[in-house]
């Protein structure tokens, strides 16, 4: 059996997140013993110089016994962050090209 039809033959169910160059997939997988579990793969897509893309991948295996403490720890890391810097996103200091914004005070404008 190639490895190709074995890594999807045990997937359940899925689900895509599309997120600019990056994309996340939620994939219900099941184990040789007929249990389920969840892995999460981000893969970002690179280019290279010759202008080739290529792809980072990165993978975490959720087993049902931390699903609870995962959620639990996910929503209060998230609701810090949400708390902390609110729901605005600052995307621009992502792009490759980003440079601050230089600015001038008025040396008679009160600080």
């Amino acid at each position: 059996m190639s490895d190709y039809k074995e890594r999807h033959e045990n997937e359940i169910f899925t689900k895509v997140l599309k997120a600019g160059r990056r994309t996340y997939f939620f994939d219900v997988r099941e184990t040789k013993a007929g249990d389920y579990y969840l892995t999460i793969t981000e893969s970002k897509k690179n280019f290279g110089d010759n202008g080739e893309a290529t792809f980072e991948k990165h993978k975490i295996y959720l087993y049902k016994e931390d699903f609870k403490t995962f959620q639990e720890m996910f929503s209060e890391a998230t609701d810090f962050i949400i708390n902390e810097k609110g729901e605005d996103v600052i995307s621009e200091k992502h792009e490759r090209d980003f440079k601050p914004k230089s600015f001038t005070i008025d040396s008679e404008e009160e600080i």
